[in-house]
């Protein structure tokens, strides 16, 4: 949970404004082809979750994420040298670490509306907050279904063996996956959606705020790759 002065500060952005802020320090992880460039920019994501006192959920989610770094490092560097292979591992770790600070610090159904403002159709705008309210729930059921297999005897502890097994780990999860959009579709149905005449309880203006940080941010994403070239 984020502390009392960090959440003050989120709640201040436009949920717009921090999804521009979150591609552009996307692009800057993608621009860059250093090593000292891409770990600096992950320890500067790190003290921001430290700053959220998002740490805890940071390392359960790193626990799934980490493994699929290390594996696409790993195959990167097969192809193409150690030092690449670190890279696209920092990389993709970096990345998706960039969204784990956006996941936490916005609200899916604010996000939603906010993007209706730029004339983005309700059934679109729909369709991005619930998956991004997915992810967490998916996250636990895939954490259950470890847990139920691992009771049954089945090694599901990291390493090359656990590829023997995912089968084991896969279906059930994308079986529960399927379960629960029927479920949504059918209460989506049952409450009448796409009907026209919609509204939304809060209105999304840009204030200084928002103006001032997509403006830091974008100077900062312009030094950065000044001083790549």
């Amino acid at each position: 949970m984020a502390s009392p002065r960090a959440g003050k500060i989120m709640r201040r952005l436009d949920p717009r404004t921090k999804l521009i802020l979150a591609f552009l320090a996307v692009a800057a992880i993608a621009l860059s082809g250093r090593l000292v460039t891409n770990s600096g920019l992950l320890g500067f994501s790190v003290i921001v979750i430290v700053w959220l006192r998002a740490m805890r959920a940071y390392l359960r989610w790193l626990a799934v994420v980490l493994p699929m770094a290390v594996f696409f490092g790993v195959v990167s560097g097969l192809g193409c040298g150690a030092a690449c292979g670190l890279l696209a591992g920092l990389k993709l770790l970096g990345i998706t670490t960039i969204f784990f600070i956006f996941f936490n610090t916005t609200d899916a159904d604010e996000l939603g509306n906010a993007l209706m403002r730029w004339g983005l159709p309700f059934e679109a705008a729909f369709v991005f907050s619930t998956a991004m309210q997915f992810v967490p729930i998916i996250g636990r059921k895939a954490r259950r279904v470890l847990d139920a297999q691992r009771c049954r005897g089945i090694p599901m502890e990291a390493g090359w063996r656990i590829l023997r097994h995912w089968p084991a780990f896969l279906v059930p999860l994308v079986l529960q996956c399927f379960q629960l959009a029927e479920e949504m579709a059918e209460a989506m149905a049952a409450r009448g959606f796409g009907r026209p005449g919609r509204s939304s309880l809060r209105t999304f203006k840009w204030g200084a705020a928002d103006w001032l940080a997509m403006g830091c941010g974008a100077v900062m994403l312009g030094l950065f790759v000044y001083f790549q070239a």
